[in-house]
């Protein structure tokens, strides 16, 4: 993909589409435009409802990670090292200053001490148990876990939000799609050969091959729910075990909100770093999930239901016919749907004094504190949150280095 108004061409990382249609995926795309949604290339071109295949942070077959675009390039310079199985449980502080973190290896615990400043990356389930640890956060919290309050933040560890996505699967007349070539160890090895030697099949594709942005009201300014579509289907989830894929060919839907209202959180249950968190999701928590929830659901069927794609299609499997009224809809999100892994808002920045972080991404209460990651994000992102971070990492780099 070429430079656009709303994106530019020629940096380190690498973006692209499918580079060999699948034909379940391509009737999937023809489904959606005779809903009324445009075909597009680039899926971030414009804000009406549309649909097309995925971008996806791929190379010749290869995932282009944030590390192979940022971190490898840099990996030689002697300001860098790179701590692997390493975890981070506390940061330390002094004289209310941050000047390291306390971490853990293969058993053993180390100080890192901080020159300048301490900044955490770990994540909005992780980075805010780190500052709740250190003895940022909620005081009554920290207090009923046994840890000493450094700053009371009434914030660290709420306002979290998250997509919950539905899940819709169907069973194939046709052998289409890929689920002959992944569902038992024999096809995946043969499946994975066929990756080494070419860079193709289903190993060089994305998670979900075609993405959709549609409104579940056409009165709408903007699209509101999103949809994703793989041309595999997948066994019922066994706790503790991989998730498999079923021999029968299939085809799946995860839908999800794009910005839920409904708020969780999660807090520290103990001073012990290893002590489990309790983490409250509140999925479809407001009025405005549920009614968005149920209607977006409907509109995923609909998609199902029109072709060419539902030619193909021999019954619904998951959740089934049977899920019908609003409740049953809801049901079957919280009880077969799954985590989008968008979890925003538990440091969430703002210019009131009760906020985690400042416009410039400060702890405030401590000095030499920042926050790089999602915690941050005060407002859920209409879509996936890969490209959002890592601008905001491109554009912490400038404010940490006081360019900005």
């Amino acid at each position: 993909l070429g430079a656009s108004e709303a994106r530019g061409a020629g940096g380190p990382l690498h973006v692209s589409t499918a580079p060999a249609p699948e034909p379940l995926c391509e009737e999937a795309i023809e489904a959606g435009t005779g809903l009324g949604w445009r075909r597009t290339d680039d899926l971030n071109a414009s804000d009406d409802e549309r649909i097309g295949y995925a971008m996806a942070t791929i190379k010749k077959g290869q995932r282009f990670s944030a590390a192979r675009a940022f971190l490898h390039p840099a990996a030689d310079r002697p300001n860098l090292t790179v701590a692997v199985d390493t975890v981070v449980t506390r940061v330390l502080a002094e004289h209310g200053r941050a000047v390291g973190v306390q971490a853990r290896s293969k058993g053993l615990e180390a100080d890192f001490r901080a020159r300048r400043e301490v900044i955490l990356s770990a994540g909005s389930i992780a980075t805010p148990k780190i500052l709740q640890l250190s003895g940022i956060g909620p005081a009554e919290t920290l207090k009923s876990a046994g840890v000493d309050v450094l700053v009371d933040s009434p914030h660290v560890g709420g306002r979290m939000r998250e997509h919950r996505c539905f899940v819709v699967q169907y069973r194939l007349k046709d052998d289409l799609g890929y689920n002959k070539a992944l569902s038992t160890p024999l096809r995946q090895a043969l499946s994975g050969a066929r990756y080494l030697a070419t860079r193709r099949g289903p190993l060089a594709a994305p998670a979900f091959d075609v993405i959709a942005f549609f409104k579940t009201r056409p009165e709408l300014a903007r699209p509101d729910a999103q949809l994703l579509i793989a041309p595999v289907s997948l066994l019922p989830d066994v706790p503790g075990k991989e998730t498999g894929v079923e021999r029968e060919p299939g085809v799946m839907g995860l839908g999800y909100i794009l910005r839920p209202t409904a708020e969780g959180g999660l807090h520290i249950t103990s001073a012990d770093p290893d002590a489990p968190l309790t983490i409250t999701p509140n999925y479809y928590g407001s009025d405005h999930d549920r009614t968005v929830g149920t209607a977006l659901f409907r509109r995923m069927r609909e998609l199902f239901e029109t072709e060419p794609i539902a030619g193909r299609i021999t019954a619904e499997t998951l959740p089934g016919p049977g899920v019908r009224d609003d409740q049953d809809i809801i049901d079957a999100g919280l009880d077969q749907g799954r985590c989008g892994y968008h979890a925003i808002g538990t440091c969430a920045m703002g210019p009131d004094e009760d906020d985690v972080v400042d416009g410039r991404l400060r702890v405030r209460g401590i000095e030499g504190l920042r926050v790089v990651d999602c915690s941050v994000m005060p407002t859920m992102v209409s879509g996936n949150l890969n490209a959002p971070i890592m601008a905001m990492a491109w554009r912490a780099a400038d404010l940490i280095l006081g360019t900005a």
